[in-house]
Protein backbone atom coordinates (compact mmCIF):
# COMPACT_ATOMS: atom_id res chain seq x y z
CA UNK A 1 0.00 0.00 0.00
CA UNK A 2 1.53 3.60 -1.13
CA UNK A 3 1.35 6.00 1.46
CA UNK A 4 -0.58 8.48 -0.45
CA UNK A 5 -3.51 5.80 -0.60
CA UNK A 6 -3.41 5.27 3.38
CA UNK A 7 -6.38 7.31 4.14
CA UNK A 8 -8.44 5.81 1.19
CA UNK A 9 -7.43 2.10 2.58
CA UNK A 10 -8.61 3.26 5.98
CA UNK A 11 -12.00 4.39 4.69
CA UNK A 12 -12.27 1.00 2.53
CA UNK A 13 -11.05 -1.11 5.85
CA UNK A 14 -14.03 0.96 7.96
CA UNK A 15 -16.53 0.17 5.67
CA UNK A 16 -15.58 -3.59 5.70
CA UNK A 17 -15.00 -3.91 9.93
CA UNK A 18 -18.90 -2.22 9.92
CA UNK A 19 -20.33 -4.05 7.88
CA UNK A 20 -18.62 -7.13 9.51
CA UNK A 21 -19.82 -6.24 12.74
CA UNK A 22 -23.45 -5.86 11.62
CA UNK A 23 -23.21 -9.31 10.38
CA UNK A 24 -22.38 -10.51 13.43
CA UNK A 25 -24.81 -8.81 15.21
CA UNK A 26 -27.37 -6.36 13.62
CA UNK A 27 -28.13 -4.38 16.94
CA UNK A 28 -24.58 -4.08 17.30
CA UNK A 29 -24.29 -0.21 16.49
CA UNK A 30 -27.41 0.56 17.93
CA UNK A 31 -26.49 -0.74 21.54
CA UNK A 32 -23.23 1.25 21.08
CA UNK A 33 -25.50 4.33 20.12
CA UNK A 34 -27.28 4.17 23.12
CA UNK A 35 -25.27 4.80 25.70
CA UNK A 36 -21.46 3.82 27.76
CA UNK A 37 -21.04 2.54 30.55
CA UNK A 38 -17.09 1.65 30.35
CA UNK A 39 -14.91 -0.15 33.37
CA UNK A 40 -11.70 1.09 32.62
CA UNK A 41 -10.29 4.18 31.71
CA UNK A 42 -7.05 4.28 30.18
CA UNK A 43 -4.32 6.79 30.46
CA UNK A 44 -1.49 6.11 27.63
CA UNK A 45 0.77 7.19 25.00
CA UNK A 46 -0.10 8.59 21.62
CA UNK A 47 2.27 6.22 20.16
CA UNK A 48 0.67 4.45 17.65
CA UNK A 49 2.00 0.90 17.91
CA UNK A 50 -0.45 1.48 21.88
CA UNK A 51 -4.14 1.38 20.62
CA UNK A 52 -5.50 -0.07 24.01
CA UNK A 53 -8.59 -1.42 23.09
CA UNK A 54 -6.54 -3.89 20.40
CA UNK A 55 -3.97 -4.38 23.44
CA UNK A 56 -6.97 -5.90 26.20
CA UNK A 57 -8.91 -7.34 23.35
CA UNK A 58 -11.56 -6.02 24.09
CA UNK A 59 -14.29 -4.02 22.19
CA UNK A 60 -15.66 -0.26 21.23
CA UNK A 61 -17.20 0.86 24.31
CA UNK A 62 -15.11 -1.13 26.98
CA UNK A 63 -12.37 1.88 27.70
CA UNK A 64 -12.59 5.29 28.07
CA UNK A 65 -9.36 7.04 26.84
CA UNK A 66 -7.09 9.82 27.18
CA UNK A 67 -3.30 9.29 25.48
CA UNK A 68 -0.87 12.21 24.99
CA UNK A 69 2.94 11.79 24.28
CA UNK A 70 4.73 10.13 26.80
CA UNK A 71 1.54 9.56 28.75
CA UNK A 72 3.02 12.10 31.39
CA UNK A 73 0.15 12.98 33.90
CA UNK A 74 0.10 16.59 35.11
CA UNK A 75 -2.20 18.47 37.76
CA UNK A 76 -2.35 21.40 35.86
CA UNK A 77 -3.17 19.82 32.18
CA UNK A 78 -7.04 20.44 32.51
CA UNK A 79 -7.61 18.02 29.16
CA UNK A 80 -6.00 15.09 31.33
CA UNK A 81 -8.18 16.40 34.53
CA UNK A 82 -11.23 16.65 32.47
CA UNK A 83 -11.20 13.10 30.89
CA UNK A 84 -10.46 12.08 34.74
CA UNK A 85 -13.11 13.62 36.26
CA UNK A 86 -15.69 12.93 33.30
CA UNK A 87 -14.45 9.13 33.55
CA UNK A 88 -14.26 9.05 37.65
CA UNK A 89 -17.18 10.81 38.33
CA UNK A 90 -19.99 10.58 35.56
CA UNK A 91 -18.74 7.03 34.36
CA UNK A 92 -18.15 5.52 37.23
CA UNK A 93 -15.46 3.32 35.61
CA UNK A 94 -14.07 1.02 38.23
CA UNK A 95 -10.35 0.76 37.22
CA UNK A 96 -8.04 3.69 36.39
CA UNK A 97 -5.39 2.49 34.02
CA UNK A 98 -1.98 4.43 33.80
CA UNK A 99 0.29 2.17 30.97
CA UNK A 100 3.61 3.31 29.80
CA UNK A 101 5.03 1.51 27.58
CA UNK A 102 8.33 0.24 25.73
CA UNK A 103 10.35 2.22 22.63
CA UNK A 104 9.21 5.54 23.64
CA UNK A 105 10.02 8.30 22.14
CA UNK A 106 9.32 10.96 24.65
CA UNK A 107 11.28 8.73 27.18
CA UNK A 108 14.36 8.65 24.71
CA UNK A 109 14.25 12.20 24.10
CA UNK A 110 13.93 12.92 28.12
CA UNK A 111 16.99 11.06 28.30
CA UNK A 112 18.97 13.30 26.05
CA UNK A 113 20.54 16.52 26.88
CA UNK A 114 19.12 18.18 23.02
CA UNK A 115 16.38 19.96 22.74
CA UNK A 116 13.52 18.11 20.66
CA UNK A 117 12.10 21.65 19.41
CA UNK A 118 9.03 23.83 19.72
CA UNK A 119 6.26 22.70 21.99
CA UNK A 120 7.33 19.64 22.84
CA UNK A 121 10.19 20.57 24.91
CA UNK A 122 7.86 21.71 27.71
CA UNK A 123 5.58 18.96 27.44
CA UNK A 124 8.20 16.72 28.27
CA UNK A 125 9.49 18.70 31.20
CA UNK A 126 7.89 16.36 33.65
CA UNK A 127 9.74 13.76 32.45
CA UNK A 128 13.25 15.70 32.22
CA UNK A 129 12.26 15.95 36.27
CA UNK A 130 11.75 12.55 36.55
CA UNK A 131 15.05 12.04 34.32
CA UNK A 132 16.94 14.24 37.24
CA UNK A 133 15.51 13.25 40.38
CA UNK A 134 16.99 9.22 39.10
CA UNK A 135 19.98 10.84 37.48
CA UNK A 136 21.96 8.41 39.27
CA UNK A 137 20.48 5.45 39.29
CA UNK A 138 20.02 6.21 35.05
CA UNK A 139 23.29 6.90 34.11
CA UNK A 140 24.45 3.82 35.66
CA UNK A 141 22.10 1.72 32.92
CA UNK A 142 24.57 1.01 30.19
CA UNK A 143 22.34 -0.63 27.65
CA UNK A 144 20.03 2.61 26.40
CA UNK A 145 17.13 0.67 25.64
CA UNK A 146 17.12 -0.47 29.39
CA UNK A 147 17.32 2.75 30.29
CA UNK A 148 14.55 4.00 28.73
CA UNK A 149 12.91 1.23 29.33
CA UNK A 150 13.58 2.26 33.37
CA UNK A 151 12.72 5.98 32.74
CA UNK A 152 9.42 4.80 31.03
CA UNK A 153 8.34 2.74 34.67
CA UNK A 154 9.54 5.68 36.83
CA UNK A 155 7.30 8.22 34.28
CA UNK A 156 4.23 5.66 35.29
CA UNK A 157 5.32 5.47 39.12
CA UNK A 158 5.60 9.82 39.17
CA UNK A 159 1.95 9.54 37.32
CA UNK A 160 0.53 7.36 39.64
CA UNK A 161 1.70 9.53 42.43
CA UNK A 162 -0.35 12.40 40.60
CA UNK A 163 -3.51 10.50 40.13
CA UNK A 164 -3.43 9.27 43.83
CA UNK A 165 -3.53 12.97 44.98
CA UNK A 166 -6.32 13.60 42.54
CA UNK A 167 -9.47 14.99 44.54
CA UNK A 168 -11.87 12.87 42.41
CA UNK A 169 -9.92 9.60 42.21
CA UNK A 170 -9.58 9.51 46.45
CA UNK A 171 -13.44 9.99 46.82
CA UNK A 172 -13.70 7.52 44.10
CA UNK A 173 -11.31 5.01 46.17
CA UNK A 174 -12.95 6.01 49.59
CA UNK A 175 -16.63 5.61 48.69
CA UNK A 176 -16.45 3.07 45.72
CA UNK A 177 -13.26 1.40 45.73
CA UNK A 178 -11.85 2.76 42.72
CA UNK A 179 -8.46 0.58 41.91
CA UNK A 180 -5.39 2.34 39.99
CA UNK A 181 -3.09 0.60 37.92
CA UNK A 182 0.34 1.39 36.76
CA UNK A 183 1.57 -0.81 34.08
CA UNK A 184 4.07 -1.21 31.03
CA UNK A 185 3.36 -2.16 27.52
CA UNK A 186 6.22 -4.08 25.98
CA UNK A 187 5.68 -3.39 22.05
CA UNK A 188 8.37 -6.44 21.09
CA UNK A 189 5.62 -9.00 23.19
CA UNK A 190 2.57 -7.44 23.51
CA UNK A 191 2.13 -8.33 26.92
CA UNK A 192 1.55 -5.66 29.72
CA UNK A 193 2.81 -6.00 33.10
CA UNK A 194 1.61 -4.65 36.09
CA UNK A 195 4.08 -2.24 37.52
CA UNK A 196 2.57 -2.46 41.05
CA UNK A 197 2.13 1.25 41.80
CA UNK A 198 -1.30 2.47 43.03
CA UNK A 199 -3.90 0.87 45.43
CA UNK A 200 -3.90 -2.18 43.11
CA UNK A 201 -0.64 -3.28 44.31
CA UNK A 202 0.37 -7.03 43.41
CA UNK A 203 1.02 -9.77 41.04
CA UNK A 204 -0.55 -10.82 38.31
CA UNK A 205 -2.84 -13.93 39.01
CA UNK A 206 -4.34 -16.35 36.78
CA UNK A 207 -8.56 -16.79 36.33
CA UNK A 208 -8.26 -20.04 38.84
CA UNK A 209 -6.69 -17.96 41.63
CA UNK A 210 -9.25 -15.35 42.07
CA UNK A 211 -11.32 -14.69 44.38
CA UNK A 212 -15.00 -13.71 44.94
CA UNK A 213 -14.13 -9.95 44.24
CA UNK A 214 -12.55 -10.19 41.14
CA UNK A 215 -13.85 -8.13 38.77
CA UNK A 216 -13.44 -9.36 34.76
CA UNK A 217 -14.01 -7.23 31.82
CA UNK A 218 -15.25 -9.10 28.71
CA UNK A 219 -14.14 -8.68 25.39
CA UNK A 220 -14.80 -10.34 22.21
CA UNK A 221 -11.35 -12.52 22.18
CA UNK A 222 -9.59 -12.38 25.39
CA UNK A 223 -11.17 -10.85 28.79
CA UNK A 224 -8.91 -8.91 31.28
CA UNK A 225 -8.72 -10.07 35.28
CA UNK A 226 -8.87 -7.33 38.02
CA UNK A 227 -8.65 -9.08 41.10
CA UNK A 228 -7.42 -7.39 44.94
CA UNK A 229 -4.07 -7.55 44.39
CA UNK A 230 -4.22 -6.09 40.67
CA UNK A 231 -4.41 -6.58 37.11
CA UNK A 232 -4.79 -10.31 36.32
CA UNK A 233 -3.56 -11.71 32.88
CA UNK A 234 -5.55 -11.67 29.62
CA UNK A 235 -6.19 -15.03 28.61
CA UNK A 236 -7.24 -15.64 24.92
CA UNK A 237 -10.82 -17.19 24.90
Amino acid sequence: MRTEDAFGYALSSNQAWAGYKSHQNPDYFSKLASGQSPTILWLGCSDSRCPETTILGLQPGDVFVHRNIANIISPTDINTSAVIEYAVVHLKVKHVVLCGHSCCGGAVAALSDNRVGGILDMWLTPLRAVRNAHREELDAIVDQKERAIRIAELNVEAGINVLMANASIQEAIAERGLQVHGTLFDIGTGHMRDLGFGNGKGRHQNLRGMNDSASVVRGKHAMLVFGAGGAGEMLAL
